[in-house]
């Protein structure tokens, strides 16, 4: 299996690991049939993203498509962050195995579960932020 230099770069030098003392938001999505598990925590400050790092339990893969959203969804809007996709993770990393396109599903979910429990928490939740999570909820049982 060939990785691009950047999904090594990720995972050997992963962006944004850790936890969010006090994080405004987080959300944990797993993959029952590759066992990854990953966490993201949101600091967001005037709806903008602040700050925000995440823990994978997983592949080398999970690990670099969690680093590369994380990396792409900072300093954006949460609505920014909610147009995230697993096909811009995987093309900002110079694609991904088609075995592993899954990982950056997850990585997508991952961002866009803490997102949703933001809104949820600070009573944001719109008819159409509500429209945005309907795929995850989709997309999470057909894994």
């Amino acid at each position: 299996m060939q990785y691009s230099d950047k999904v090594m770069d990720h995972f050997m030098h992963p962006r944004n690991v850790g936890e969010i003392e006090n994080a405004d938001a987080s959300g944990t999505v797993g993959n029952a049939k590759c066992g990854d598990i990953m966490k993201v925590d949101l600091k967001i400050e005037d709806n903008v993203i602040v700050d925000i790092k995440f823990k994978t339990f997983g592949c080398g893969s999970a690990i670099a498509t969690s680093s590369m959203a994380t990396e792409m969804v900072m300093g954006k809007t949460v609505d920014e962050a909610l147009k995230l996709t697993n096909k811009a993770v995987a093309e900002a990393l110079d694609g991904l195995p088609a075995i592993k396109m899954h990982c950056s599903m997850l990585a997508e979910q991952a961002v866009k579960s803490s997102l949703k429990n933001y809104f949820e928490k600070t009573g944001q939740m719109t008819p159409e932020r509500e429209e945005m999570f309907k795929s995850l909820d989709e997309d999470a049982h057909d894994h």
